[in-house]
């Protein structure tokens, strides 16, 4: 384990994390912020992630590439529930492996990690259009429950358009006043 790579994805998730906790907070959910990918700490993603670790995309696509699979990532796709990941199940109908509707408090931290995570990865030259790209880039092989994608579309075309301020705002309003979407 390289000494560089251990401090690099240690300051990388932590500056992750606290972009998420300060988006949850403009989202109105501070609790979740808090305890955001608090699983990346765990030895069973970090070591791993520190191993493939490079600064400017996942560790765990290296992994992946490199062994087929994440070890990193299935440890932390089952234990974080704004992962749409998580949500899959086997349905009573198909009896296949089926995405799931997301719970609202839960679409509400995955927009708030995913315009984190384009800020940490894209640096000064994020823009607000870019959580949005990074969605409809991987929208043709993704395995979403529908009403979910459209809602998070929805958030991500919203930030595009009308800017950090304003979708913030929303959506804090809309948790106040919604139970779902």
């Amino acid at each position: 384990m390289e000494f560089s790579n251990f401090w690099g994805h240690l300051r990388t998730v932590a500056r992750h994390r606290h972009a998420v906790m300060v988006n949850c907070w403009k989202a109105g959910i501070f609790w979740q912020g808090l305890a955001h990918d608090l699983s990346k700490y765990a030895p069973t993603e970090f070591i791993p992630s520190v191993k493939y670790y490079q600064g400017n995309r996942s560790p765990n696509e290296q992994e992946r590439s490199e062994l087929g699979y994440s070890s990193a990532w299935m440890h932390h796709k089952g234990r974080n529930k704004h992962h749409f990941e998580y949500w899959t199940d086997y349905s009573p109908k198909t009896r296949k492996l089926e995405p799931v509707k997301m719970p609202l408090c839960y679409v509400a931290e995955m927009f708030c990690d995913r315009v984190a995570a384009s800020k940490i990865y894209n640096g000064e030259k994020y823009k607000n259009t870019d959580p949005l790209c990074y969605f409809l880039k991987g929208k043709p092989r993704r395995r979403i429950h529908p009403e979910t994608a459209k809602f998070l579309e929805i958030l991500l075309k919203m930030l595009a358009v009308k800017g950090e301020d304003f979708t913030f705002a929303w959506l804090h309003w809309y948790l106040d006043t919604h139970e779902d979407y």
